[in-house]
């Protein structure tokens, strides 16, 4: 079974995470599912897309269970953050539906995306600083332009949960909702945006996101030499097997 499931109906792509067992953790074969269903979206006449998670959680983050990859892990990292640059390079507004879990690299993605709608019980964090990790994504740009330099400290530095509700105050996301409504109204939004003239809705894309992204190819550097220092860490191995042994 794909990692990543892909749909296109009426003008509006939805890509969804499919490791519901895991909760859509992340692995190099889900990395890879994604960027090749990112790709499909390029190539397809959607008009928007909407990104979501099967299962109870929209990503958790790495999956702590599997074991660092041996050999060079640039190729690897700069791979992962690829997710980032694709989301961002799409010419296809894109909107996060965020249920469950969004933790480290799931809350990446999320911000990687133009939109962001959370369920009010979905939960946020940035737990790397408390495993001995950098943070990737482009977290280290985008995190601050969201919520303001000291509160992104703070999410970073204490690796605090927060809910939609509270995410929503932070201005981590566009609206909180209840769960039940959360994909409806993704797929609202997307009809609304896909309604308009799709080179319009480009353009303004395109046009906020360069002031942002004038930077955000050097933020993406650092994460990958800070996530080089510190992924072979004795405190990155310790902390993942504590993980690996719960049971």
């Amino acid at each position: 079974m794909s990692t990543v499931d892909y749909a296109l109906d009426d003008g509006i792509a939805i890509i969804w995470l499919n490791r519901p067992e895991r909760l859509n953790a992340v692995v190099a074969e889900l990395v890879d599912d994604l960027l090749e269903a990112l790709d499909a979206v390029a190539k397809s006449d959607a008009r928007a897309m909407v990104l979501a998670g099967r299962g109870r959680a929209f990503c958790a983050g790495h999956d702590l269970k599997e074991p660092t990859p041996e050999g060079d892990s640039r190729p690897r990292l700069d791979r992962l953050q690829d997710v980032t640059r694709r989301l961002r390079g799409l010419r296809q507004p894109v909107i996060a539906a965020v249920h469950g879990y969004a933790i480290g690299a799931g809350a990446e993605f999320a911000m990687g995306c133009d939109l962001i709608l959370a369920a009010e019980d979905a939960v946020f964090a940035f737990p790397e600083v408390s495993l001995g990790l950098s943070v990737t994504g482009a977290a280290s740009r985008l995190l601050p332009l969201l919520v303001g330099p000291l509160k992104a400290k703070e999410l970073l530095l204490l690796g605090e949960r927060v809910s939609g509700a509270k995410a929503h105050e932070l201005g981590l996301v566009n609206a909180a909702l209840p769960a039940d409504d959360l994909m409806d109204t993704a797929l609202d939004w997307a009809g609304r945006i896909a309604a308009h003239p799709a080179a319009a809705a480009t353009m303004a894309k395109r046009a906020l996101d360069s002031g942002i992204d004038s930077s955000l190819d050097a933020a993406l550097e650092l994460e990958v030499s800070h996530a080089l220092i510190t992924e072979h860490s004795a405190e990155v191995a310790a902390s993942a097997e504590a993980f690996r042994s719960r049971t």
